[in-house]
């Protein structure tokens, strides 16, 4: 698959003067909620409602959707208000289903992008059709997978792709439900530029009050929409109750949220970012030279522990050096995740080195 114009015709085709959003009930739970949430969208930036049908749960004896009856109900809604309808489909018989119904846009969610066959099955059996089909990312963060899933849908003919980022999962505790990984979404992106991207804030936070600060991240990353979990009651939700917000706050989030210009034709503005681009890669050049030297010691303490048959791993050692750089990154006003992520990252770097000199004959 080649990025072309020609990916974001469907999206296009809406004619919106602001990003793309797509709203509606975690899950299908009555036809009341169903429509009321419907009519609530109705007269808003809502252009897509989306519902869950079929709920895929980590455990079994959780809801795990109404199932096929739902449908019916997405199917009066759309006639009552005029909005397109989506839900996610796992497997051939959820489309098949999804199909018969009329449903405009299906998702494939991250539990099955993650399976090529599942994938593959889904893509098989909506062969021929021209409706709009999401991919989210997997639930591990592996680009290729992602990209994987959308190449097998373009294979079958589907031309009417975009890609869902809800973030990845992750043993570690943090603010988040689902860590973003905002680079693997950038990658995507410059890879495929003109293949719509849309962020899954509900499913990132799994918290309603940070609803409008991973919308705004995403809309300053230049994506193209939102698909964002709203219900009438989120409290009492059947499912994923924390990250639910009403119609009412959904609207507000609207109002708030700020879309970015992606680049300003200005001489000024052209001279200054010139100016301070060329101060990040002298400051990026240090960078990779400080840690080119770091390694280089790596590679001494290496040596000396071979001599001394010393283990490479020092656990003491890493918690102390970690605790000592977020406390040090705080003070200089950085996130401490951050500061985190990048000092696993060096530790890794320099257990590889030192594992090469321990190993070398």
């Amino acid at each position: 698959m080649e990025n072309s114009t020609a990916l974001r015709t469907w999206l296009d085709d809406f004619k919106l003067t602001h990003p793309l959003v797509i709203a509606g009930p975690c899950s299908a739970e009555t036809e009341e909620q169903v429509l009321k949430i419907a009519h609530e969208l109705k007269d808003s930036d809502v252009s897509i409602y989306r519902a869950g049908i079929w709920k895929p749960r980590t455990r079994p004896g959780g809801f795990e959707g109404v199932g096929a009856i739902g449908l019916k109900w997405l199917q009066k809604a759309k006639a009552e208000t005029g909005l397109l309808m989506a839900t996610e489909v796992a497997n051939a018989t959820h489309v098949k289903l999804a199909l018969e119904h009329d449903i405009d846009v299906l998702w494939i969610g991250a539990r099955t992008t993650v399976n090529p066959f599942a994938v593959q099955e889904i893509a098989d059996a909506l062969a021929g059709t021209d409706k709009i089909v999401l991919v989210k990312n997997p639930v591990n963060p592996d680009l290729a997978l992602w990209l994987g899933g959308v190449e097998r849908l373009y294979n079958a003919g589907i031309k009417k792709l975009g890609v869902i980022h809800r973030g990845f999962s992750t043993y570690e505790k943090t603010k988040y439900r689902n860590i973003p990984e905002w680079q693997l979404a950038i990658e995507l992106q410059n890879k495929f530029p003109d293949l719509p991207l849309i962020c899954d804030p509900s499913h990132i936070t799994g918290r309603r009050d940070m609803i409008q600060e991973v919308s705004q991240q995403a809309l300053d990353l230049n994506y193209d929409g939102l698909i964002i979990e709203t219900h009438i009651d989120p409290d009492n939700a059947w499912s994923d109750a924390a990250q639910q917000v009403t119609p009412t706050k959904l609207k507000q989030i609207f109002e708030d949220l700020r879309v970015r210009k992606e680049t300003e034709a200005n001489a000024d503005y052209d001279s200054k970012m010139a100016g301070l681009r060329i101060n990040i890669d002298e400051y990026d050049n240090k960078l990779i030279e400080l840690l080119g030297k770091r390694m280089k010691v790596s590679e001494q303490i290496g040596a000396l522990k071979k001599e001394f048959n010393v283990a490479v791993l020092q656990n003491k050692r890493w918690s102390e050096i970690l605790e000592k750089m977020t406390t040090q990154g705080r003070e200089k006003g950085l996130n401490e995740e951050f500061i985190i992520d990048i000092f696993k990252a060096i530790h890794q770097e320099s257990i590889s080195h030192q594992e090469k000199v321990i190993n070398k004959q």
